[in-house]
C-alpha cells in the first residue's frame, strides 16, 4: 500500500472528495453497526484503516460504551482522525497507532473489528491474506469482523454504473478512466469469491455478504 496515496493534501481533502457520494459510506456505516450489535456492552473494537475517523465517530456515539483502537497507516490520515475524536470529546475512548496491525503492540483479543475499504489497496495476494491474519490473530474466538472493499468481475453494466457514479461525484472523465485503469497498479479489484478466499485463507469462517453497493461489497465473518 503506498501512503503517498494519503500524504497531508489527500487527508485534508479526504472527505469532500467523497461527499456527493456519502450515501454509499452511510449506508455500509449503517450495516457495520447492525452486524455489530451483538458485541458486550464494554466492547474493545478494533478498527483497521481509521482514515479520518467518521467510522469511528459513528461507532462510539452509536455504543457510547465502547473502546476503539484505531489502526491507520497514513500519519496525516491518523492525525485528523485523532482531532476528530477529540474535539468530540471520545478521545479517553480510543487508541491511536500509526502503522498497520501487524505492528501494533496490542494484541488483544478485541471483541470486534472493521476493515472498510482498506486491502483492496494490496494488490499483492500474499500481502492480501496476511492482512486479514493479522485481524483474525487478534480477535477472540467468534468475534465478527465486518469488511468491505471495491470487488467486481472486469467488465459488464455495473462497471458502467460505477463510471457514471464518479461522474456524478463530479470527477472529470479523464481522471475515472485513470482510475479504471489503475486496478492491478495501485487497486485491487477483484471478484467477490477471490476476496472470500483471502479471508478464509487468513482463518475466517465463511463470508457472508452483506452488503453492495455498486462495486462496494461487504461481508461479515468470524475468527
Amino acid at each position: 500500500m503506498s501512503h503517498q496515496m494519503f500524504d497531508q493534501a489527500a487527508a485534508d481533502a479526504y472527505d469532500e472528495r467523497f461527499k456527493k457520494l456519502a450515501v454509499f459510506r452511510d449506508a455500509l456505516q449503517l450495516v457495520t453497526r447492525l452486524a455489530l450489535t451483538e458485541l458486550p456492552e464494554q466492547a474493545h473494537v478494533l478498527i483497521v484503516g481509521a482514515g479520518t475517523g467518521l467510522e469511528l465517530l459513528y461507532l462510539a456515539k452509536a455504543f457510547p460504551s465502547w473502546h476503539f483502537t484505531a489502526v491507520e497507516p497514513s500519519e496525516p490520515m491518523l492525525n485528523h482522525c485523532k482531532a476528530r475524536c477529540e474535539a468530540a470529546g471520545i478521545g479517553s475512548r480510543c487508541s491511536f497507532h500509526h502503522g498497520t496491525t501487524g505492528t501494533l503492540e496490542d494484541q488483544g483479543p478485541f471483541d470486534g473489528a472493521t476493515a472498510l475499504l482498506v486491502s483492496q489497496f494490496l494488490v499483492d495476494p500474499e500481502a492480501r491474506t496476511g492482512f486479514f491474519r493479522e485481524i483474525a490473530q487478534r480477535l477472540k474466538p467468534g468475534a465478527p469482523l465486518v469488511s468491505a472493499d471495491l470487488s467486481h468481475p472486469p467488465g459488464d453494466e455495473l462497471t458502467e454504473l460505477w463510471r457514471r457514479a464518479w461522474i456524478y461525484n463530479d470527477t472529470t472523465a479523464e481522471n475515472v478512466e485513470r482510475m479504471l485503469q489503475s486496478i492491478g497498479q495501485h487497486v485491487a479489484v477483484a471478484p467477490p469469491e477471490v476476496v472470500e478466499a483471502h479471508l478464509t485463507a487468513a482463518g475466517f469462517s465463511a463470508p457472508t455478504r452483506c452488503f453492495q453497493t455498486l462495486w462496494i461489497h461487504g461481508w461479515m465473518s468470524r475468527a
